[in-house]
């Protein structure tokens, strides 16, 4: 199987984007974040392409890049998926470029860092398994890309702090609960628009679950909040 990769690069943030078309023969039994690995170290040695990767195992969230315009984690997505024979990759456009596949998605944990989403007081056991559910949330933005509410410079958070929220709303305090809920309104529930874009998208599968940024999610909050 011979493949050709268009990738998106750039030097810096600031120098302009080029396509850089590299041709891989190398069979499809291996993902693009394997193609990647193997075009850096054979074909591209002198000048490799940068993006993130750690553990290879879709569960960091650190390889997330834009897979043939779809927001994706680059060792989830097997060559095999590509028969049209064209992968095209380029960096998350929501967040502020670095370089090549490198985007800056602090955004997200200074997010959480707005949203206060911790607990002063002590917990206690969720008997539901929700926070066991929210807690897959990998923060890899996948969600945020393909979100038509999200904007890196906006208030509105989207489903990484949706999860984060919910995740401890059932084992806070009364008085942490009003915190976090406050926040969350703020934040989460009064930006997202319901258009449930990031349902399907999720790498971890937290957009298919219960608690995830549509309409049911703001009733169940609204449940939560009346049994006070």
């Amino acid at each position: 199987m011979t493949l050709r990769f268009e990738i998106l690069r750039r030097r810096s943030a600031s120098d302009p984007p080029y396509t850089q078309t590299v041709i891989y023969d190398r069979g499809e039994d291996t993902t693009v974040a394997g193609a990647l690995t193997y075009i850096n170290a054979e074909l591209l040695a002198d000048d490799p392409v940068m993006w993130e990767h750690s553990c290879g195992e879709q569960k960091c969230g650190a390889c997330a890049m834009l897979i043939n315009g779809v927001p994706r984690l680059a060792c989830g997505a097997w060559l095999r998926e590509f028969p049209e024979g064209v992968i095209k990759l380029e960096p998350l456009s929501r967040f502020p470029p670095v370089r090549d596949l490198v985007v800056d998605r602090g955004v997200i944990f200074e997010n959480l860092k707005k949203l206060g989403a911790w607990l002063n007081e002590e917990a206690v056991r969720d008997p539901n398994g929700t926070a066991r559910e929210t807690s897959g949330c990998i923060r890899c933005g996948c969600c945020l890309e393909i979100c038509p509410n999200f904007g890196a410079d906006g208030d509105f958070f989207g489903a990484p702090a949706l999860a984060e929220a919910s995740r401890l709303i059932s084992a806070a305090s009364e008085a942490d609960k009003k915190r976090i809920f406050g926040a969350y309104k703020k934040h989460s529930s009064r930006g997202c628009r319901k258009s449930s874009a990031c349902r399907d998208i999720c790498p971890a599968g937290l957009g298919r679950d219960r608690l995830t940024v549509n309409s049911k999610a703001a009733g169940l909050w609204k449940r939560l909040f009346r049994r006070k």
